[in-house]
């Protein structure tokens, strides 16, 4: 990915769960779509994003998910014939400028911004509750 991620795109990227940290692995099993719920400039200049996976699993009883419309999945370049939910109280932190993680092609299409804001709202409502989980990926 050529141009640094902003908020509300959706990107493949190896999403690593965090059930999956905690079981000691470090890498993600594979590319998935991803949300970009946040993209801020950090006081260095750089990019700090937080991601979160995008699903066709329903979420399980405790986890907090929004599903996604069809008129966002087609603004996101997503399948558009499948149920889809963004994992809200999970997410991939990581520094876009260090990442190993962007590929030149990981930018699948962007969310409109009323849908990005429903996101980021239910995301810090996890955080703030506690009930919230983050796996960083760089140092």
């Amino acid at each position: 990915m050529t141009e640094t991620p902003k908020t509300g795109q959706v990107v493949n990227y190896p999403y690593l769960w965090a059930r999956q940290a905690n079981d000691g692995e470090t890498e993600g099993r594979k590319p998935r779509p991803c949300a970009v719920v946040l993209a801020l400039k950090t006081q260095s200049g750089l990019t700090e994003m937080r991601l979160c996976a995008i699903t066709s699993q329903k979420p399980k009883s405790g986890t907090t998910g929004l599903q996604v419309p069809d008129t966002e999945k087609r603004r996101a370049g997503l399948e558009a014939s499948v149920p889809l939910w963004v994992i809200v109280d999970e997410h991939n932190i990581d520094i876009y400028e260090r990442s190993y993680y962007f590929a030149p092609d990981s930018k699948l299409g962007t969310f409109s911004s009323k849908f990005t804001k429903e996101l980021q709202s239910l995301m810090i409502s996890t955080i703030q509750a506690h009930i919230s989980q983050y796996v960083k990926r760089s140092d």
